[in-house]
């Protein structure tokens, strides 16, 4: 529990990066929170697992795309505070990974050049990563 008494939820992301520099977001499908808004692939980092093994497994779960540890390259993070909890989330680059990245749970996914990240309602955490990765690429 943090300062305000709610628990602290920690999820990986990562930025899949292709051979063209664009970036892969996924949209939030119909019936989870923040349905329609476009994020980061990744998801909750369950009990015993690290961040990598976390995004190794919801990649190949959510987008049919495989990857491995030392493909994932940490690059910053964000802390932001919802309603019921709050939100620990690393975002990491990958730009080594095997297979064509698909919305296996009915999401939408889209490869984004970095400039035009912005044009994408994100969820208010994965926002103030859009710096990083402009910088970066």
């Amino acid at each position: 529990m943090n300062a305000q008494g709610k628990p602290i939820l920690l999820v990986a992301a990562c930025a899949l990066i292709d051979a063209d520099g664009r970036i892969l977001l996924a949209q939030r499908p119909e019936g989870k929170s923040l349905a329609g808004l476009w994020e980061f692939p990744g998801g909750k980092v369950e009990a015993g697992e690290t961040p990598e093994e976390t995004l190794i497994r919801e990649l190949e779960e959510e987008i049919g795309v495989t990857t491995k540890a030392p493909c994932l390259a940490p690059l910053t993070f964000a802390s932001h505070t919802y309603e019921t909890f709050h939100l620990l989330m690393p975002l990491y680059v990958c730009r080594r990974y095997e297979g064509i990245a698909r919305g296996r749970e009915g999401q939408a996914v889209k490869w984004v050049r970095p400039q035009a990240l912005r044009d994408y309602p994100m969820p208010p955490a994965d926002e103030p990563l859009i710096p990083f990765l402009q910088d970066l690429l």
